[in-house]
């Protein structure tokens, strides 16, 4: 080794020592959380989920505005959830702007396909972003077919010289807009495993939220940004931001923001938003994620709030989880969780991917996120937080419904896991900013 470094001139020495540096930050970058946060986290004031304070606090830690928005519709699983898209796609007459994470071949994305297809023939302006990632192996001659009928298909961050280091943040909005005027976000994509009712291991438990009028602009805002960014085209005009009469107008309108989340960012808007809302519970914290592995200030505030006598608890997937290494790494956390008085809950029938928070009965957050890291920092999100107790008290009687289909984990019972788990916890743990 000696005699081979004793052969080279200085400035190779030095360029292996750059790449060498180079290769270290990179793998900092993508796997270690070292230097990202302060150590505390806390507020002047804090104001409970059913005050104006509260919401214009939230409003200006995201940056985003207090928006008026109607009743949101709860759709439960993929028969639901593809039944009501097929239906709006069916009666489109001007735009759909379609984005989504996850696009496989199978019959949902046929169905989809078949419906998006036949509007485009009809004149109607189609735009699909699928993320270079998990739209990869989406049909080619599928999509070719698309275009042809006047479609226009997009990939957000394929792989490319000169942009490499950006290609682990991907697009994970749920962002579906039909004539600017009816909207669709949640957990579910395109894959067959979200067709269904849950009734058995193939068919994943999520929810999608069918919304309206200046909710839906708020998704349409989220699709053209990233539309905009990956092709240049900005969409603007009352084709896509209609104007809204009050006969239009289907039920009481709510305060809401919305936040579209991109790791562009070093302010980091979600992890706040999650923060704050989480922080300023009084009465219960219901949250339900497919992957819960959050920073560390979401940690404890989750587990201060049990500790002042806040009903918190968690509703996550159990074994059937498609990510068993992520199950691991949220395992690391249980027990300082159930010391605090944390309640947590593993979904048995299949695997739960749905994406909620409810605080208080009033506070609700639905949208695209994960509870985990990669989400609040690394991936372009957009969820809504809606102060509407109707809605709230809904979605926790959904909650408390998969709750019966979960089993609880116990300090006791948790105390007596094994060795090989444990190790898989400190292992899968290390990767944590990638969750």
């Amino acid at each position: 080794m000696i005699h081979f470094f004793g052969s080279l001139a200085w400035w190779e020495i030095l360029l292996m020592l750059i790449g060498v540096i180079a290769i270290f930050d990179v793998l900092l970058e993508l796997f270690s959380t070292f230097g990202d946060h302060t150590k505390k986290r806390s507020v002047t004031e804090n104001h409970p989920v059913d005050s104006e304070e509260f919401i214009q606090a939230i409003a200006r830690l995201s940056n985003s505005p207090i928006e008026q928005g109607e009743d949101v519709k709860i759709l439960n699983n993929g028969d639901e959830f593809l039944a009501a898209l097929l239906g709006a796609i069916g009666n489109a007459r001007q735009t759909i702007n379609f984005t989504t994470y996850i696009w496989e071949e199978g019959v949902m994305s046929k169905a989809i396909f078949v419906a998006l297809l036949e509007r485009a023939k009809a004149g109607v302006e189609v735009r699909l972003l699928l993320d270079g990632f998990g739209g990869f192996f989406a049909s080619y001659k599928r999509m070719g077919r698309l275009k042809l009928a006047g479609g226009r298909v997009k990939h957000f961050r394929l792989a490319r010289f000169g942009k490499l280091s950006r290609l682990h943040r991907r697009n994970h909005r749920r962002a579906i807009v039909i004539d600017g005027k009816i909207g669709f976000t949640g957990g579910m994509a395109v894959a067959d495993h979200w067709l269904g009712n849950a009734r058995n291991e193939k068919e994943w438990r999520d929810m999608m939220f069918e919304v309206r009028g200046h909710m839906a602009k708020s998704l349409q805002a989220a699709f053209a940004q990233l539309w905009a960014t990956t092709n240049g085209e900005i969409l603007e005009g009352s084709k896509f931001y209609p104007t809204f009469s009050p006969a239009e107008q289907t039920g009481p309108l709510c305060k809401y923001v919305s936040i579209a989340s991109s790791p562009a960012s070093d302010t980091q808007p979600l992890t706040k938003f999650f923060w704050l809302s989480i922080a300023s519970a009084r009465k219960k914290i219901y949250l339900n994620s497919s992957y819960v592995v959050p920073d560390d200030h979401i940690r404890h505030a989750l587990m201060d709030r049990a500790r002042a006598g806040v009903d918190v608890r968690l509703l996550l997937p159990n074994n059937k989880t498609d990510a068993k290494p992520i199950r691991l790494a949220s395992h690391y956390y249980f027990e300082k969780y159930l010391k605090a008085g944390v309640k947590i809950y593993e979904y048995q029938p299949t695997m739960i991917h749905s994406k909620i928070i409810i605080i208080d009965d009033i506070w609700s957050v639905i949208g695209s996120s994960n509870m985990g890291i990669r989400s609040v920092e690394l991936n372009e999100e957009n969820v809504l937080g809606i102060n509407n107790p109707r809605f709230a008290q809904e979605l926790g009687a959904v909650f408390l419904k998969d709750q019966q289909k979960a089993q609880q984990i116990t300090l006791k019972q948790w105390e007596k896991r094994g060795p090989l788990e444990r190790l898989g916890e400190m292992l899968f743990v290390r990767f944590i900013k990638q969750y």
